[in-house]
C-alpha cells in the first residue's frame, strides 16, 4: 500500500468520467487500500479514483466516526435517493483544500454497486454517509461540489481558488 497524489482543482482528470471496472484483480485491491490510505493520511472522509489520476469507478469512504463500523470501497457506484427531503451541510474536497461551504444533498440514499473483489452490495445511507455517496459519485462523473453550490457561494468559492497557495503554485 501507498500514499498517492491527490489531484488539485483544475487538473483535467477531475472533470473526465470515470469508466466501469469489470475485471476484478488483485490490481483492483491494490487501488481500493491505496485509496484508503491516501484519503486517511489526507484527513478525509471519501476519495474517487480520478482524485488520484485514475479514471476507474471506484471510490473510499470512511464514516466510522458517525457510523461505526462503516470503512470500505463501492467499485461501478448507482444511487437513487430515498424521498426528496435534502440536507443542507459544510462540503469540502481533499482536491480543493481550505473550501468548504454549504452544499445541498439529499438526506438518504440507497447505493448499489461491486465490492474490491466483485460481490454486489447495495447500502442504504442517510446524514454524512449519503454526503459522501453523492460527493463521492459526482467526482466519478467528472462533477466537482463546487458545481452544486448556490452561484454566489461558487463565485466565492472561486475567489478563494485564485487566491489560494496551492493554486497559484
Amino acid at each position: 500500500m501507498s500514499v498517492r497524489d491527490i489531484r488539485m482543482y483544475g487538473d483535467p482528470v477531475l472533470s473526465t468520467r470515470a469508466t466501469e471496472i469489470d475485471h476484478f484483480d488483485s490490481g483492483v485491491q491494490t487501488l481500493a487500500a491505496d485509496m484508503l490510505e491516501t484519503m486517511d493520511a489526507a484527513g478525509g472522509v471519501g476519495l474517487a479514483a480520478n482524485q488520484i489520476g485514475v479514471t476507474k469507478r471506484v471510490f473510499v469512504f470512511d464514516c466510522t466516526h458517525v457510523h461505526s463500523g462503516l470503512r470500505g470501497a463501492i467499485i461501478n457506484p448507482v444511487w437513487r435517493p430515498l424521498s426528496e427531503a435534502k440536507q443542507s451541510g459544510t462540503e469540502g474536497c481533499l482536491s480543493i483544500p481550505g473550501i468548504s461551504l454549504e452544499t445541498q444533498r439529499y438526506e438518504s440514499v440507497v447505493v448499489a454497486g461491486r465490492d474490491v473483489r466483485g460481490n454486489a452490495i447495495s447500502l442504504v445511507a442517510r446524514g454524512l454517509l449519503a454526503r459522501c455517496i453523492q460527493h463521492e459519485s459526482d467526482h466519478l462523473d467528472g462533477v466537482l461540489f463546487l458545481q452544486r453550490l448556490e452561484p454566489s457561494l461558487r463565485k466565492e468559492a472561486m475567489r478563494e481558488i485564485r487566491n489560494s497557495s496551492w493554486f497559484n503554485a
